[in-house]
């Protein structure tokens, strides 16, 4: 078992946080989640609370970001819109990467105006896609720009991702953040699966010619997240702008090494969510109701994996875990290339249903290696004779603009995947060209932990990997 280094234990008569009214709604004073007896005498029922609170906005936010990875199954002559395999990747894409574009300014925005508000305002905004998703979508003869321009809107989903990770980053301890962080991501990221169970459900039951309706069943969803919000969450004093600490961050060559092995995993699970519907109609012929009765499984357990990821890499260590899930990517990318080949659809859908699971794992045993590795930073300096105390909370703050950093370049890795697919979809009329492309990809993944990260965490351990 690997134990991160934690900050030491403060005065154990330290009072717990309290709750203090204000013009701006619930905040929390002296919130400190290191301080064990504050923790214990009802810090971790606030912290569970926003939790409970923050997964239920961001997976909204993750069902109205990838709505359209389900809308262009409806997508057809019959319903006049009469789209190629490229253009409906093109329409997956779009979302994506305006969603990866949203994470840093999201970021910065929980700090800015408080973990509650935001969550409020952010939950309000996502009736902006869905409403226009719900006006355009059944019209006939809309212009693919008309879609993509709506499409765009529906980043704003996407964005909800790094408030909420930054927000709960700052209500749990270090020891806790790898299932935290897990089940704040894995909850949100269900948000995909049910959004495609819910068009399922519209294809089967009204038929393929009513994309409305799953607009439409999220816009009473969308008003009882932000009402849910304003009356459950809470600001936090400790909560605030850091001048410079991007900056800073972004000097740290760990930022960017996790970032790319965030590529790899949160890229790929919203990359091939997106995308999978779509394939299977261009590759395999499936109809809008097949492609829906199978979509929906990947990213269901690639989202309930998430948190085991981070719930592993607390027990084993981060880099343990990523490594694992890398080499297991690899493997079921080989998988795929051999479903192609044979055009077997059953072997095809158990790769994609490996590389959701282990997507998932991975997802969440990353996150971990943040705090894991900015602890380990702080220890050292401690060790060198800096002062605990002040090197834990630039640990700390470290940790919360990595993760948004990551998180924001890991969702480009989505929108790379997409435009992987349509170059290749494009170019020779399948997807072989694009798993060779990700095969590389991980290969290079699994080079970067087994060089960089495994060592330090052995050592830390003083276990042989």
């Amino acid at each position: 078992m690997s134990h991160s280094p934690t900050a030491p234990a403060r005065d154990p008569r330290t009072v717990p946080p309290t709750k203090t009214p204000s013009g701006r709604g619930h905040r929390l004073t002296g919130w400190d989640p290191e301080d064990e007896a504050a923790w214990e005498a009802g810090g971790k029922r606030v912290a569970r609370r926003n939790l409970v609170m923050s997964v239920l906005s961001e997976h909204v936010g993750f069902s109205v970001w990838s709505m359209w990875s389900v809308l262009v199954l409806f997508m057809s002559p019959r319903t006049g819109h009469d789209f190629s395999a490229g253009q409906k990747f093109l329409l997956v894409l779009v979302p994506t990467l305006v969603g990866a574009l949203l994470r840093l300014p999201y970021s910065y925005a929980v700090t800015r105006f408080g973990g509650r508000n935001w969550t409020v305002f952010a939950s309000v905004v996502l009736f902006v896609p869905t409403t226009l998703a719900l006006y355009f979508v059944h019209r006939p003869g809309t212009p693919l720009w008309v879609f993509l321009l709506i499409g765009a809107t529906a980043g704003v989903g996407g964005g909800n991702f790094a408030s909420s990770m930054t927000n709960i980053t700052a209500f749990y301890p270090q020891r806790y953040q790898g299932w935290a962080l897990g089940l704040n991501a894995g909850g949100g990221n269900l948000g995909v699966a049910v959004v495609q169970l819910v068009g399922l459900l519209v294809i089967s039951t009204a038929g393929d010619t009513h994309p409305a309706y799953v607009a439409a069943v999220y816009l009473p969803l969308i008003a009882l997240c932000a009402v849910l919000a304003a009356l459950f969450m809470d600001n936090i004093d400790t909560l605030r702008p850091q001048p410079g600490v991007q900056r800073e961050a972004a000097r740290h060559t760990d930022t960017w090494w996790i970032s790319l092995l965030y590529i790899g995993t949160f890229g790929s699970f919203i990359g091939y969510g997106f995308a999978f519907g779509i394939i299977l109609q261009s590759q395999f012929g499936s109809t809008p109701l097949q492609a829906a009765q199978l979509t929906f499984l990947g990213p269901l357990l690639g989202s309930l994996s998430r948190p085991l990821g981070g719930w592993l890499a607390d027990r084993w260590g981060g880099a343990r875990v990523t490594l694992a899930t890398y080499l297991g990517l690899a493997a079921g990318t080989v998988g795929l290339l051999v479903a192609s080949a044979r055009h077997s659809l059953e072997l095809f859908l158990a790769g994609f249903t490996a590389l959701f699971v282990l997507s998932g794992l991975g997802n969440g045993s990353t996150y971990k290696m943040i705090p894991a590795v900015f602890a380990r930073k702080a220890q050292r300096d401690v060790t060198d004779g800096g002062d605990a105390a002040e090197a834990f909370a630039r640990a700390r703050r470290l940790s919360g603009a990595v993760i948004a950093i990551a998180g924001a370049i890991g969702a480009l890795g989505g929108a790379g995947i997409n435009l992987t697919f349509r170059t290749s979809y494009s170019a020779f009329g399948s997807g072989e060209a694009a798993f060779w492309t990700f095969l590389g990809f991980y290969a290079l993944c699994v080079l970067v932990v087994r060089s960089v990260y495994l060592p330090a965490e052995r050592d830390e351990t003083g276990t042989r990997a």
